[in-house]
């Protein structure tokens, strides 16, 4: 459909609207106004992500067009918009006891986490490379500048300059890959990228290597292996707040953008870059699965544990085509597609819970900073054993279901071998994450300083734990949303 109602797009203009808002705040208020800007920061995003949910189940919103068919609304646009939205306004909540803490609750952090929100709702959207790229340097932008907002703190300033200048080499791969594309099609609109490559008429070379560039650039972002050198710096140089900032929706929208790009404009050349991510996804749950079992703070052990999840989340992605035939598309995606909610879900409860326990101060990065939470706090302890339990792969989490649903495609799609390899590198990952839950349960506690939380923490954390724990018992409707979602939006082969 051509002529669609511009009403879909008003959830995007609200998050666009009330970063403009709060950005007047700050300018003309400045200190003072900084809980009007994170009030409007967080109702905004969760305003939005309840409207893009409404999206999810109007058949009206199914593939609808805009701006010379740049910016697309479908299902799985609006399914992965509303995850982002709703994680973002979490993030905040989780983050603004630590940040006031460390005087960074200010107009200005919240507003770089507003414009890179923004960036992915375009990301998610983009039906045109070229708004594909631009929502992808929005949000990087943001994120690199988020990262260095502690001009005090030597670590942060190195993670933000490592981040920006590998985000670079990374933006310049893909910046060359889109022009190969263009070059090979002579079209920048995803549809007529994948009607020019259907016709098979087109220099095979070129195509190859603007496929390579264009991997690489989505690699990156997601966090995968050999582009993964920046994940674990970024993560453990960051201030917590901004560790969740880069290592949630991200990761989200960088799945979804990777759908926009390899799906809906590349899918006739899927063997190519199968084959390529066949590489990626073995090697990052190796590396992210064998490395982690070294970590001792756990910033960094999170980092390869983010690593090792993206290499679950290629998995799916590398299954939907096999021996040219389209039948597993959908279930493979959609696997891939639910796996990355519940990691996002599962990473807004860890960092949560390891924010919750730093004060002014002090960082509770270490393991050792987790002995005897179950003394110190039993709700607390049961929230983060359910989030390691949900990444391990252990029933009755979600995490089991969401890796069993990827691994059921893989093995569909004849990888046995890869199938195997996620499983036993899986039980490498157990160990770090069962570490944690040993140590909250059978080890004293070194610090008995009182867990002081407010009450929004407390509740939303509870709450996170209470999801992993009944989307396991319950993942049906989840998985059946991401199919449908997913089903509706593939291309015709």
């Amino acid at each position: 459909m051509q002529n669609a109602s511009m009403s879909l797009l008003l959830p995007d203009a609200l998050i666009m609207a009330a970063a403009v808002l709060a950005w007047l705040n700050e300018t003309f208020v400045g200190d003072r106004g900084r809980r009007v800007t994170y009030l409007i920061a967080v109702l905004a995003s969760l305003v939005s992500g309840i409207w893009f949910a409404t999206l999810v189940f109007n058949p009206a919103a199914q593939s609808q067009y805009f701006f010379s068919r740049m910016f697309v609304v479908d299902g799985f646009a609006s399914a992965m918009k509303a995850v982002v939205s709703l994680g973002y306004a979490v993030t905040m909540i989780y983050s603004r006891k630590y940040l006031e803490d460390r005087d960074l609750f200010r107009g200005d952090y919240m507003l770089l986490g507003m414009f890179a929100l923004l960036g992915q709702l375009v990301m998610i959207s983009g039906n045109n490379f070229l708004t594909l790229y631009l929502g992808l340097e929005l949000m990087s932008l943001s994120l690199y500048a988020a990262i260095a907002l502690r001009r005090d703190a030597s670590q942060s300033n190195e993670a933000a300059m490592k981040y920006y200048v590998l985000g670079a080499l990374a933006s310049g791969f893909l910046l060359y890959g889109i022009s190969m594309l263009y070059g090979a099609t002579g079209s920048l609109d995803l549809g007529e990228v994948l009607k020019a490559v259907a016709t098979g008429r087109i220099n095979d070379a070129v195509l190859l290597f603007g496929v390579i560039f264009v991997v690489a650039g989505i690699a990156f972002k997601m966090g995968a292996v050999p582009f993964h050198m920046w994940v674990p710096d970024v993560y453990h140089g960051a201030p917590t707040a901004m560790t969740l900032l880069v290592g949630g929706g991200p990761k989200v929208a960088a799945f979804a953008w990777g759908v926009r790009f390899l799906v809906m404009g590349l899918l006739p050349l899927a063997v190519d870059w199968q084959e390529m991510l066949v590489i990626l996804a073995a090697l990052s749950l190796i590396v992210g699965n064998i490395t982690g079992i070294a970590q001792r703070n756990v910033k960094r052990m999170l980092a390869y544990s983010a690593i090792s999840n993206m290499g679950f989340v290629l998995l799916g992605l590398l299954a939907g085509v096999v021996d040219g035939k389209a039948e597993g598309m959908a279930n493979a995606y959609s696997a891939a597609m639910f796996y990355s909610i519940i990691y996002f879900l599962t990473t807004l409860g860890s960092f949560g819970i390891v924010m919750l326990l730093a004060r002014r101060d002090f960082e509770a990065e270490t393991l050792d900073d987790f002995k005897g939470l179950n003394k110190r706090s039993p709700v607390f302890a049961f929230v983060m054993m359910a989030m390691m339990f949900s990444l391990a792969g252990i029933p009755p989490t979600v995490g089991f279901y969401a890796k069993l649903a990827v691994l059921e495609a893989t093995m569909n799609a004849g990888l046995t071998w890869l199938t195997v390899l996620a499983v036993i590198t899986s039980l490498f990952g157990a160990f770090y994450y069962l570490r944690i839950v040993k140590l909250m349960y059978f080890d004293a506690p070194q610090d008995n300083t009182p867990i002081a939380s407010p009450i929004a923490n407390r509740w939303l954390l509870t709450a996170n734990g209470v999801v992993v724990l009944m989307l396991g018992i319950i993942p049906g409707p989840l998985m059946t949303l991401c199919l449908n979602a997913v089903a509706h939006t593939l291309p015709a082969l």
